[in-house]
Parts: structure tokens; sequence; C-alpha cells
């Protein structure tokens, strides 16, 4: 893990494509903006792990369905229903 000491307004390049800006700094919270491709995924940690986990849970049941000689359906991937970068936000 790479460790960083930045300031409100400094920034950091990934990958020539992805900038990571400290917005604001209050106390123990970091207020952090990112601008990054319309085609990169960015997802805060907790929800990245329950997609991984439904995910898992989905692929168990389709399993299981067909062990016993069902047939499943594909599930749908929950990336495609949870976005956390807000670029949809109210456009259904």
């Amino acid at each position: 893990m790479l460790y960083l000491t930045r300031k409100v307004g400094d920034s950091v390049v990934i990958d020539d494509n992805i900038e990571v800006t400290v917005v604001e700094v209050r106390g123990k919270t970091v207020k952090l903006g990112f601008t990054f491709p319309e085609d990169v995924q960015v997802l805060r940690r907790e929800l990245y792990d329950r997609i991984q986990e439904e995910n898992r849970s989905a692929a168990v049941s389709e399993d299981i369905i067909r062990h016993l000689g069902g047939t499943a359906s594909p599930a749908k991937d929950a990336t495609e229903t949870e976005s956390d970068t807000g670029e949809n936000a109210g456009n259904d």
C-alpha cells in the first residue's frame, strides 16, 4: 500500500487517466474528488464487497439448481444494477 501526505487542493494521478484530489479535511474525515474516464468503474469498498458476495451467492445457487437437474437462467450481474459513480443518478 502506498501512503502519501497531501494538502487540500493537492492531487495524485493514477495510470495517466485517473486523478484523485483532496477537496477538504475536517478532523479525521477527508473529502476526495475523483476525475476518471466514463468507462472506468469506481465503487466504495463496502459496495464493491457486497456486489462480489451477491455474485458468489448467485453462482452457488445456479450450481445447486444445475446439480439438482433444473435449469437456471443467467444471473444478472449485480454491477449492472448497482452504481456508485453518480453518473446515472435520476436518469431513469
